[in-house]
């Protein structure tokens, strides 16, 4: 028996089978919780169905929600307290900003609705979800948890507006973390180094931040999202019962390192 069991999930930001999300659903599995997915549109449906599904887990527990939309995370949760009594984790792993705002200088790159939307998409969804999901949540010990990255802290070439958007997005998981420890559910982040997914796909210069992160981590390598996963179990299992608040950094090292050693 995992040191899960027992406990239901809801996984929201699945979009392949290299996303972070789903090395969160495999390592949840794993251990033993029950999980149910929401998708972004139809045509992720089919690639969430069928991970729920390699997974044992229930293909009909799979909904439909664009974060920017209050009506469609309203009705997530509507459908899903017809199926379950409770939910003990709520995992947000979503991040967005339009292509042209990842490239290029950050004066020259940034506009008032790439801001708005990497926002809106990347930080509000968090507190959107938690809200509509916090009446499931009440008197079960619950966690959340998101996924945000270290250029919240410092300056990563084209990322841009999304450092922005990570930083506000960490600030809400302390907030969330102080409104909602009285009510017994603990908000957490990790900050996951730099990993080969769909979303990543679209930053530009990609294949050097990983080429850095390989020279600059004290592993001298990347992490994979098995990695990531099984740091999320943990902190959402209740073995991680005393830590809120928190961003967790899973990164290979990489974050300690003020410069690249020569080791010529």
């Amino acid at each position: 028996m995992g040191f899960m069991a027992g406990k239901r999930a809801l996984i929201v930001g699945v979009a392949s089978t290299r996303s972070i999300a789903t090395g969160i659903a495999e390592a949840f599995a794993r251990e033993g919780a029950e999980l149910a997915f929401t998708y972004q549109n139809e045509k992720l449906k089919s690639r969430v169905t069928k991970l729920a599904d390699s997974l044992g887990q229930n293909p009909d527990l799979c909904y439909p929600c664009d974060v920017s939309s209050d009506e469609e995370i309203d009705a997530v949760f509507e459908s899903l307290g017809k199926q379950w009594d409770g939910l003990d984790i709520l995992v947000h792993s979503v991040g967005f900003a339009p292509r042209e705002q990842l490239e290029g200088g950050f004066t020259e790159s940034i506009t008032r609705e790439g801001f708005q939307i990497s926002h809106d998409i990347s930080a509000y969804s968090l507190a959107a979800l938690a809200k509509a999901g916090l009446p499931m949540m009440t008197g079960r010990n619950g966690a959340i948890l998101t996924l945000t990255y270290n250029a919240a802290t410092q300056v990563v070439p084209n990322y841009n507006v999304m450092g922005l958007a990570k930083a506000s997005l960490e600030s809400c998981v302390r907030f969330l973390a102080a409104d909602l420890g009285p009510k017994g559910i603990r908000v957490n982040a990790i900050s996951a180094g730099a990993v080969k997914t769909l979303a990543a796909a679209g930053i530009s210069g990609f294949r050097k931040m990983l080429g850095y992160a390989e020279k600059a981590s004290p592993l001298r390598r990347t992490v994979t999202i098995e990695e990531i996963g099984n740091t999320a179990a943990f902190l959402c299992s209740d073995l991680a019962s005393g830590i809120t608040g928190e961003t967790t950094f899973v990164d290979a090292g990489s974050n300690i390192m003020g410069m690249v050693f020569d080791e010529d």
